[in-house]
């Protein structure tokens, strides 16, 4: 089946470069942004001194949940925007982190070795051009045992869920979010539009467990959040075979 957003996606890098120092301002009129990373880093479950990985770090807010989770952790974090990187880089929260600029796709080609204890992926999967793929790399990158978080919306399995997140992403997250092109030029088709869409053309719940068991995953689960995106967002966990 043909990714109707493939070509799209592979411009969400360059695109975030163009917000990336606003970004940490829009997402923070999201009641629950930073609650709910805190909450998918907690599920991880992670013994204290593990070896950790940030797929898809962004500015560093997901990294910030993990680190305030396991602060003897070793982290690595990796992103495809030098924009957003730079952001993360110059947080003193995050100071010892080190962060990687390369593919989420190929974070083995990005200088990463495997070996990690869990893996953190907020908001990442759904932007990769071959989410088969990326788990089955994923998977290889943990540890026998290791453990999965995937912080990500997925509305397809709700109705409700579903009108949910067009009202929210039509009435506030469109329209807000041109304020992070500042005075610059707002392209026509916006990073925020197609987050709209890119969620809506997103795995339901039950597609997206189906699809980490295909890939080798086990203790396949999925928890919930509160407030407005109870439904809408979701912490998918699963873990690497011993």
């Amino acid at each position: 089946m043909i990714d109707p957003l493939a070509a799209r996606k592979r411009e969400v890098p360059t695109d975030f470069d163009a917000i990336a120092r606003r970004y940490d301002l829009l997402v923070g009129m999201n009641p629950g942004y930073r609650k709910h990373l805190r909450w998918s880093a907690q599920r991880l479950l992670a013994a204290p001194q593990s070896r950790l990985l940030d797929l898809c770090c962004g500015t560093g807010l997901s990294t910030e949940a993990l680190r305030t989770t396991y602060p003897r952790a070793l982290i690595d974090a990796l992103d495809g925007s030098a924009g957003m990187l730079g952001v993360a880089r110059s947080k003193d929260s995050l100071a010892g982190v080190r962060f990687v600029l390369g593919d989420a796709m190929e974070p083995g080609a990005a200088g990463l070795a495997p070996g990690y204890d869990g893996i953190l992926m907020a908001y990442g999967i759904r932007n990769m051009p071959d989410r088969d793929l990326a788990l089955d790399r994923l998977r290889d990158q943990l540890v026998p045992g290791g453990r999965l978080a995937i912080h990500e919306y997925s509305v397809a399995d709700s109705k409700v869920a579903e009108w949910v997140w067009r009202l929210v992403s039509s009435t506030v997250i469109v329209p807000s979010g041109r304020l992070a092109y500042g005075l610059g030029p707002v392209p026509e088709q916006t990073l925020f539009s197609y987050l709209r869409e890119s969620v809506l053309a997103f795995d339901g719940v039950t597609a997206f467990e189906a699809r980490l068991r295909r890939a080798g995953f086990i203790n396949v689960r999925t928890e919930a959040m509160d407030g407005w995106q109870r439904g809408v967002v979701h912490t998918f966990l699963a873990e690497r075979p011993t």
